[in-house]
């Protein structure tokens, strides 16, 4: 993690740089440096690559490696890996808030800096430009928009979703047991059951920990949930290289009607697999330390 932070802020730096630089800002009569093409982190021999560390090449080389276009597929044979970075924008436009919600919601923002910027400072997972850390479970389905990639994989008697950001994994029960009611306890993942409905994977979840928001917004919050919220997520393999996904959230403790979200369709990622990204708290906390308070507050200790 540390190796990350470190490649972060050198981006961060070369970046700052070039915006800096005259070839960025454009001389009279001269057009502006192109940007540089997304780098690509290649493994070590005779593994893959993350998904996040394949650049636009890479993905169609390995598309084109593996046979993805026309290649046969099963329908109800989800597993593998999808995705590099999550569906950011499948929530967008909520319902309207209950006047419960509405109180949720306003919640969510935070404090600004001198300049009147927001500081993202209720958001702790790490998504907001200066929000402080402690590596809070995302929760679902939070973690279907920011991911870094995620793996399907087929079990007799489950379905296990297993994310590379945070490393972790939902565990879709699929031996036909029924969702518990009311559930022993709030879990960040919830209590998931899924069944085949003709071609299409049905997941339903409840038992959400409500301290996890559906996603961020701009330009500062979150959309939150209650724990009364009820998941019904549905997946669908159209061809070999593409699924299609569709939520609906169901919380009428928070919004006045169901939130049906956009249908998305997520890559396959061929020639990639899950590496290792933890939240660890002693790398953040160094983070919010030297990073994050200086900024936010001018607090330099």
């Amino acid at each position: 993690m540390r190796q990350q932070h470190i490649r972060v802020s050198l981006v961060a730096l070369a970046a700052m740089a070039a915006l800096a630089s005259p070839a960025m800002a454009g001389d009279e009569g001269q057009q502006p440096a192109p940007p540089a093409a997304v780098a690509s982190v290649p493994p070590p021999p005779g593994w893959k690559q993350c998904p996040r560390c394949q650049n636009a090449q890479d993905r169609k080389e390995a598309d084109a490696k593996y046979k993805v276009e026309g290649h046969p597929f099963t329908p109800r044979d989800i597993s593998g890996v999808w995705g590099n970075q999550g569906v950011g924008a499948t929530f967008r436009t909520p319902p309207p808030f209950t006047p419960w919600g509405q109180e949720q919601f306003n919640a969510t923002i935070g404090d600004k800096n001198a300049a009147g910027e927001p500081l993202h400072t209720k958001d702790t997972s790490g998504e907001g430009a200066g929000s402080p850390v402690n590596c809070d479970p995302k929760g679902w389905p939070r973690l279907h928009t920011y991911n870094y990639g995620f793996e399907f994989v087929v079990l007799p008697d489950r379905v296990l979703q297993f994310f590379e950001l945070t490393h972790t994994w939902r565990t879709i029960w699929t031996d036909g047991r029924k969702l518990p009611d009311p559930p022993p306890q709030l879990q960040w993942n919830g209590w998931n059951v899924g069944r085949w409905d003709g071609n299409t994977f049905v997941v339903e979840g409840v038992g959400f920990d409500d301290r996890s928001w559906l996603s961020d917004t701009m330009p500062d919050g979150g959309f939150p949930h209650s724990d009364e919220m009820r998941v019904v997520e549905r997946w669908r393999r159209v061809n070999y290289g593409t699924l299609e996904v569709q939520i609906t959230v169901t919380d009428p403790k928070t919004y006045t009607k169901p939130w049906v979200t956009p249908t998305a369709t997520i890559r396959l990622s061929p020639g990639a697999e899950l590496w290792e990204d933890f939240c660890v708290p002693s790398d953040y906390n160094a983070f919010n330390s030297d990073v994050y308070r200086p900024v936010a507050t001018g607090d330099k200790k």
